[in-house]
């Protein structure tokens, strides 16, 4: 009889044997340390890069032995950083992330695996750079970092990746560096691009208000989720996040030959890499500059208030009266033939799946319209000011603000959105529909 062992039983027992090797490992040095810097195996592990000569030979690989660097975030730009850390011998490496592995996730964060869907991602990446390499101490943080938590996280670490992304955390990630002046390593992509930089070198490089002392406009920014992105492309910069933190560690940068600088990626249509040279730090910065407002106090208080400095998109535009369920919408529409249906996503997006006997008018063509309806007439005609007017997105957001539009400027009185768009759809009435 075969008998099934528990999931969480294989997972503890494959973490014990790791840390036995960890342990045989640190036993095998013990007699070999008295008379080498480092053990034996680790000699035969990190031969070839101590015999490239840029990297300082065995005193170079013992700054990275002796050094602790934290990578918030193990997402499209921490998964290919954090292997080449660890393989590289980063003594102690930090992970901060709260999120769970997702399947969407797989195609570009090759550090986790099918196997671990629903694992938080910092423990999924523990597991691989423990058996990747077992000289290096891993410390997982399943928290979303603030204003409150950063601080004693970060100074535990020399040096920190911020592989997040978004506009709020980069800002909080460079405040609470430059208060406890860490250098940080900083990346962001989307789609088919990257940009990569290096935040207060030394606590006297620029931080990250020095370069955008502003905020981008919430509706300017989009994420992985709603932009898409390349794996390949995203990973190729985290890779050089890696390589610019053993630069740090190592010291191949020095006060005298830094200068800040701005690397972009763009992977197509033709793979290019351009580094731009960028201002240094500025006195009038809020926060390392000569009088700084934005300090340790303000931050941990809460009266640094990242959400409202960065804002956000405004989506809940309409009344309970003007929405309706993904239940409601299968029961009173579904089969209907007498109302106009809208789905309001990109035109790519639309291609990949879509309701039958709908029309596709992106919500940007649908604001350029000015409220003509003649114009909207020549994409929809058999729309006028007297329809019923159903409109569908993706998660019934930019539907809400479709609704509104087509309400307030094209006078259209009988329109309606669908609440939870066309995912919460698939995932409540019809999972046989594509999901991506």
């Amino acid at each position: 009889m075969t008998v099934e062992v528990p999931e969480s039983i294989l997972r503890e027992l494959e973490s014990l044997k790791l840390e036995n090797a960890k342990l045989k490992a640190e036993l095998a040095g013990e007699k070999e340390f008295n008379k080498y810097p480092m053990s034996l195996e680790e000699y035969k592990r990190y031969g070839r890069q101590m015999i490239v000569e840029d990297t300082g030979g065995v005193e170079g690989q013992l700054k990275l032995r002796n050094s602790k660097v934290l990578v918030v975030g193990a997402g499209g730009l921490g998964c290919p950083a954090l292997p080449y850390l660890a393989g590289a011998g980063i003594g102690h490496i930090g992970i901060v992330d709260n999120d769970v592995v997702d399947t969407s996730n797989l195609h570009r964060q090759v550090l986790h695996n099918s196997n671990k869907v629903g694992m938080l991602k910092c423990e999924s990446a523990k597991q691989v750079l423990n058996e990747l390499n077992p000289h290096v101490s891993v410390e997982t943080y399943p928290i979303r970092l603030d204003g409150a938590n950063a601080f004693p996280i970060f100074a535990k670490y020399d040096y920190i990746l911020d592989c997040t992304d978004t506009p709020l955390t980069r800002y909080l990630i460079s405040d609470v560096a430059v208060n406890l002046q860490k250098t940080v390593v900083s990346a962001s992509g989307l789609g088919t691009e990257g940009q990569l930089t290096i935040l207060n070198f030394k606590n006297k490089g620029p931080c990250y208000r020095c370069f955008y002392p502003v905020p981008p406009s919430p509706t300017s920014v989009s994420s992985c989720q709603e932009g898409g992105v390349i794996g390949p492309c995203i990973g190729l910069v985290g890779v050089m996040m890696a390589i610019e933190v053993m630069k740090l560690i190592m010291e191949v940068y020095t006060e005298e030959s830094f200068k800040p600088f701005l690397t972009s990626y763009s992977g197509f249509p033709t793979q290019s890499l351009r580094t731009f040279k960028m201002r240094g730090r500025q006195k009038t910065c809020a926060c390392c500059g000569e009088n700084p407002t934005i300090t340790r106090n303000a931050i941990e208080s809460g009266e640094v208030d990242y959400t409202l400095f960065c804002g956000s998109r405004k989506y809940n535009v309409c009344d309970s009266m003007e929405r309706m369920s993904v239940t409601d919408f299968e029961n009173d529409y579904h089969d209907r033939q007498d109302f106009v249906f809208l789905d309001v996503r990109p035109s790519h997006h639309y291609s990949i799946s879509h309701f039958p006997s709908t029309h596709n008018i992106p919500l940007k063509k649908l604001r350029d319209m000015g409220g003509s309806i003649s114009e909207l007439q020549e994409h929809v005609p058999n729309i006028d000011k007297e329809s019923e007017v159903v409109v569908v997105c993706r998660y019934g957001n930019d539907s809400q603000l479709a609704t509104r539009l087509l309400k307030d400027q094209f006078g259209i009185p009988k329109v309606k959105d669908i609440r939870g768009g066309f995912f919460k759809y698939i995932d409540d009435v019809d999972p046989s529909i594509p999901k991506y």
